[in-house]
């Protein structure tokens, strides 16, 4: 699903860097989660299953990442760090499935809030996904 992408990540040649993208993937889909002041088990367990997936990790280390982003986002004041790790590390025409893996979050509890859909919109923007290939990739979620 979104092994291209993330391989590419995981085989970069600096794995400060690549644990760095792995760490904000995870982050802006706990900030994502969070939006809404509903962070969820529904939400939880599904950023672990696109961790666990993607990176090849066990459901604990998932967990751990998670766990780390967690913390991680709480105490970034901006969004801007995520991204720009993330756009160093994943090629513009690979962002497409980040802002799918987003909203497979924002999508997790069955409901789209207004504060899920605003950030979204900054997300994608941040990220260089206009918005018509972020609708695209909502509705391939």
């Amino acid at each position: 699903m979104f092994s291209k992408i993330f391989s590419r990540v995981i085989n970069a040649t600096d794995q400060d860097n690549s644990y760095e993208a792995k760490l904000a993937l995870a982050a802006l889909m706990v900030r994502i989660a969070r939006s809404d002041d509903d962070y969820s088990e529904r939400e939880t367990q599904r950023i672990d299953s696109i961790l666990a997936l993607n990176y090849n990790l066990s459901p604990k280390v998932a967990a751990n990442l998670r766990a780390e982003a967690e913390t991680i986002e709480a105490q970034a004041p901006d969004t801007v760090r995520f991204t720009r790790a993330i756009k160093d590390a994943v090629p513009y025409e690979d962002r497409f499935e980040v802002v799918k893996a987003l909203w497979q979050v924002v999508l997790a509890d069955g409901e789209r809030d207004i504060e899920e859909d605003a950030l979204m919109r900054l997300l994608a923007s941040l990220l260089g996904v206009n918005d018509r290939d972020s609708a695209i990739a909502r509705q391939k979620s």
